[in-house]
This record gives C-alpha cells, structure tokens and sequence, in this order.
C-alpha cells in the first residue's frame, strides 16, 4: 500500500492526514480520479431508472442533476457531520450508486415511480433510526458479517467492471474488440502507473488512465461532444417534481432494503478505515453515517433523486494509496455539486467511453474483495468463521446469478423483490443469522487435541502420583 515513505519526497505529507490543505497540485488528481472513478456510478442508475420508467429527455436531465448535486452533498457530510451527529468524520465517498438500483427497479416496475419515492422517504427515515440505535444493534455485525458482505460487494462489483469494458450492455457494439482493446489499454495505464509510478502519477492512476483511455478511444469514434453545446450554463433542481404516494408493500421493501445497505456501508466504511487507517470505525462514527445517509435520502425524494450508499470502487482507491485528507474529499463532492448546477460540465464528464470506465475501475473491484477478507479474517479464520462465509456467500451469489429462482409459482413476490435482486441481501441475512445461531468456537488456548479419554487417564496418573486419588473420588 502506498505510504508517505514509498512515494516521492516532494509530496505532501497532508494527504495521508486526516486535518490540514494539501497543496493544490496534489490535490486536484486526487479529487479527480475519485470523480472519475465513481462519476459513471452516480449517473448511470438515474438514467436506468429513468429509461424504466419512460421520461422524456427533461425529466432524465433533472434525475441525473439531483443524483449528482445529493451525492456532492452526501460526500460533503461525512467529512464535515452536521453537529457532529450527521456524518461519520471518516474518509469515505457517499453517493447515488448500484446499491439500490437492483430494487428500485423492481420496486419501480411493480408499484411505479411515485410510490418508489414514497417508499425511499420512508427508508430514508428508517436509516436514521438504525443509525440512530445502532449501539443496540451493532452485536449484530461483528467483522466476521462485514468482512463476508464486502467480500460479496466486490465480487457482485466484477461482472460490471467487465459490461463496461465490453461496451455497455445493450449497446449496439457490446463485446467488440474496439471496446476490448480500449478497456485493456486503460487498465494497462493504471495498472502500470499504480505499481511502478511514484508522486501524484502513482497516486492519481486512475484519473491519469481514465485520460489517456478516452484519449485512445477518441479514433474509435467512442467520444461524441454533441451534448456539451447542448447542456445549458446553470440550472436549479426543483422541489417536489413528482407526486409522492406510500404503498404499504413498497415501503415495507424497501425498509429491508435500506438495511441491508446500511450493512453495505457499515462493511465500506470498516473497509476504508481499516485499510488506510488501520482502526475500525466507532461506532458514533458509523451510527453518524447512517444518519447522515438517511437524511440525505429523504431529501433526494422531495427532489425526485435516488438514494445514497458508499462508493465500493472508491475504497479501493482509498485502501490502495491511503490518500485520507478530507480536502481531498470534497474536492471530489464540489466538482459534484458543480457539475448537477452547471450542465456543460456534467456534459463533458459524461463523454467518457464505458470501456474507460470498466478498465480504469476492475483492479478497484479486486481490492475492494480482498479488503472484505482482510477484515474477514481480523479475528482469526475459524471453521465456525468459514462456515458461516461459505454459506452466506454461496446463498447470495448462487440466488442472485440464477435469474427468477425466487420468483416461482407459490413464492409470493415479496421475497423475489427483497432477496433475489442482489447478492448483498440474502448474503447479509445469511451471515447474521448463521453468527448467532452457531455456539460460539472454543478458544485456540483450550482447544483439546488428544484422544477421546486420555485426558481423563492422564488427570487420574497424577493423582496417583501425588496420592491425591482419594479427594478426586474418582477411583478406590
């Protein structure tokens, strides 16, 4: 991992502290490639939803631009918590993202869009109250749970790093060799950069690929810049621009939902401390994140946006170059903001090709699994501790990689919409259950490895030996 001492000598020292400005040279790259790497996230699930649920070209633009101005002013509350409650303190990137996207479409499909804000108010609500008594519950997700429910975000993370090297699903040249070769060559760059490049190249690879894959992808005819003379100059999000309606089954849903992500960021934010920090978070620090990721969902439904959740691949950076100044941060939640306020400039960040996107973010996947391990194995890898990862991942994977396996005749659709829609559920649900239904593993310390009835007959030998046998009782 990247430290002050195995980067050049010129670099500020204050990016791998908490408190203080780096200077704007090393700030920038580093600001930027949390954008990059995280940019396409934010957007892409508004305009899943919004292709859903067949809005006209207006009403997608205003999804995207409350996406990304909720997501600057999540990322901005967790580095700067509101009376110190609403925040987590920690250095984390919070945003519109995948998370919910698997449920809002089935929520969406079922119960339509107006009840899916209403819904998302209510899980909103719901967060603060977990995050609110967290303190009562957190027995519920010692490292064992979260360490199986990053493992599981990671590898659940792997088959969209390669739909977007591949093109894009649905795209009329998915899996081409055009988009192949450009999603190589930008891993290569950032592969490249990130192990034998030093200073602010080793540190900002992914911006500095991202750049040079949209760049190479440029003759390819992959980079059209007809949107940008387009967009307008400054627009404003409008409040309550869809009717809010509450449907018992949708709010229930999603209630569960909002749960099991709220585990999800219990998981990143345990996985970026740990590994750039190296402490787990407090849990006045993770109660503080819930809170603020609620409140920032309830806000998002009065504006017709999604809900937040932390950036997986942006841990991956985090964990990676232990870059963990909170300037840095919002850095990355200004540029946000900037871009849901000015549409030119999130006309210009939505050029970048899908292959870039893919190929600058598949290692990030890779580290955000093996930090789940890490933290997996904090407290040693028990056979209690594998049986309890081999089947919460098995559950959530296996159900999520076999499309309607919860949808057959009988199975009331509840239990398709909050278990089958993404691996992160079932598994977590899993793993929960499974830590408190297995007794408790002896400790190494006493752990008896002799034959059935030596212990006995060596424990008898010695009374003997010290003419004791008469107070055991045990023999004539």
């Amino acid at each position: 991992m990247a430290t002050p001492s195995t980067i050049s000598k010129g670099l500020s020292a204050t990016l791998f502290e908490r408190a203080g400005m780096p200077p704007v040279k090393d700030l920038i790259p580093c600001s930027l490639q949390h954008v990059l790497a995280s940019f396409a996230g934010v957007i892409t699930p508004a305009l899943i939803i919004a292709t859903m649920c067949e809005f006209g070209e207006e009403q997608k633009t205003a999804i995207i631009q409350v996406a990304l101005i909720l997501s600057a002013i999540d990322s901005l509350l967790q580095q700067f918590p509101l009376f110190g409650r609403m925040g987590s303190g920690l250095p984390i990137l919070t945003g519109v993202s995948f998370a919910f996207l698997p449920a809002f479409q089935a929520v969406g499909i079922e119960f339509g869009f107006s009840s899916l804000l209403g819904a998302e108010l209510v899980g909103g609500a719901v967060a603060i109250a977990f995050g609110t008594f967290y303190s009562k519950v957190k027995f519920l997700f010692p490292p064992l749970v979260t360490g199986t429910v990053i493992f599981t975000i990671g590898v659940s993370l792997y088959p969209t790093a390669i739909r977007y090297m591949a093109g894009g699903e649905g795209t009329p040249g998915f899996g081409g060799i055009e988009n192949w070769i450009v999603g190589l060559i930008t891993f290569a760059v950032v592969f490249g950069l990130t192990n034998f490049g030093r200073g602010t190249v080793k540190l900002g690879a992914i911006f500095f690929g991202i750049v040079i894959g949209v760049l190479v992808s440029i003759p390819f005819g992959m980079v059209d810049p007809s949107g940008v003379a387009e967009a307008g100059w400054f627009s404003l999000p409008k409040l309550f621009p869809f009717d809010i309606e509450f449907d018992i089954a949708a709010c229930l849903t999603l209630a569960v939902v909002y749960i099991m992500v709220n585990v999800q960021l219990i998981g990143d934010l345990s996985a970026s401390t740990m590994g750039s920090m190296n402490r787990m978070p407090t849990e006045h620090e993770i109660g503080g994140a819930l809170k603020a990721q609620g409140l920032v969902s309830m806000i998002s439904s009065v504006f017709g946006g999604m809900p937040t959740s932390a950036f997986g691949q942006n841990v991956g950076i985090i964990v990676s170059n232990r870059v963990i100044n909170r300037w840095v941060f919002a850095g990355a939640a200004f540029i946000f903001l900037a871009a849901g306020l000015v549409p030119k400039l999130s006309a210009v960040l939505t050029m970048i090709p899908q292959p870039v996107i893919g190929g600058a973010t598949i290692s990030v996947f890779g580290t955000i699994t093996l930090n789940g391990i890490r933290i997996l194995v904090k407290d040693g890898l028990t056979p209690r501790a594998c049986t309890v990862f081999g089947v919460s991942v098995a559950f959530g994977l296996g159900i999520a990689q076999v499309s309607g396996s919860l949808a057959g005749p009988g199975m009331p659709a509840w239990i398709a919409t909050i278990f089958g829609t993404s691996a992160i559920t079932p598994c977590a649900i899993m793993a929960i259950v499974l830590n408190n239904i297995l007794p408790p593993e002896p400790r190494p310390d006493v752990i008896d490895l002799r034959p059935d009835g030596q212990e006995e007959t060596e424990r008898l030998d010695k009374a003997v030996a010290s003419g004791d046998a008469a107070k055991q009782g045990r023999i004539e």
